[in-house]
């Protein structure tokens, strides 16, 4: 293990460098003991944001965090709903939770923070109209502007049409929104109907 190779300071620098371009890590990230993270936390260096996960006290916090914290938990999670609303900038809400999606048949993920809401998808819902992004230097998987907005419409019961309606129509005056990959979106989504008079609206 690189550990055994590093001695005192060395680990001591070696856990700080690996800081150096992402936000979040976990000990097992750099190979090297969680008491080594907790002596850190110790002296104020690191800070404790949730079970086996650190971050770096003097880096600056991006808005999105939560969602690189929860990445590192779940690593095959992809961000939706409110929490993709939230990162495409098309709700001036902030969630109080990370809305993440899980495959059908995946363990609930167990995590103590920051908190979650869990949806399931299955197939190509886990993988069409999701992207990648780069927040404090973790890969994080976020549904685009369009299955974003599709995926409220399919929750409405659950979070409210007017916030699906609201998605929509903000989308498309910020001229963000692919009406073609909507409509194709909203038809493998089952949504075709729903989502039908909404769409009408806007050509």
């Amino acid at each position: 293990m690189l550990y055994d190779a590093l001695m005192g300071a060395e680990v001591r620098d070696h856990i700080i460098r690996a800081f150096e371009n992402v936000g979040v890590l976990r000990p097992r990230d750099v190979a090297v003991p969680r008491t080594e993270f907790s002596e850190l936390v110790a002296e104020g260096i690191l800070y404790r944001s949730g079970l086996g996960l650190y971050g770096l006290t003097s880096r600056q916090v991006s808005v999105h965090r939560s969602l690189a914290e929860v990445t590192k938990r779940v690593p095959n999670g992809v961000v939706c709903l409110l929490s993709a609303l939230a990162f495409h900038e098309l709700t001036t809400q902030n969630p109080p939770s990370v809305w993440i999606a899980v495959d059908r048949k995946a363990r609930r993920p167990s995590i103590d923070y920051p908190p979650v809401k869990v949806v399931r998808f299955s197939g190509p819902g886990l993988t069409v109209g999701v992207e990648p992004h780069d927040i404090e230097g973790v890969t994080v998987h976020v549904t685009n502007v369009s299955r974003t907005v599709v995926d409220c419409f399919r929750y409405r019961n659950k979070l409210g049409l007017d916030i699906a309606i609201d998605a929509l129509g903000d989308a498309w005056s910020q001229k963000r929104l692919n009406l073609d990959e909507t409509c194709h979106l909203a038809k493998l989504g089952r949504m075709e109907n729903v989502m039908r008079p909404y769409l009408a609206t806007l050509r």
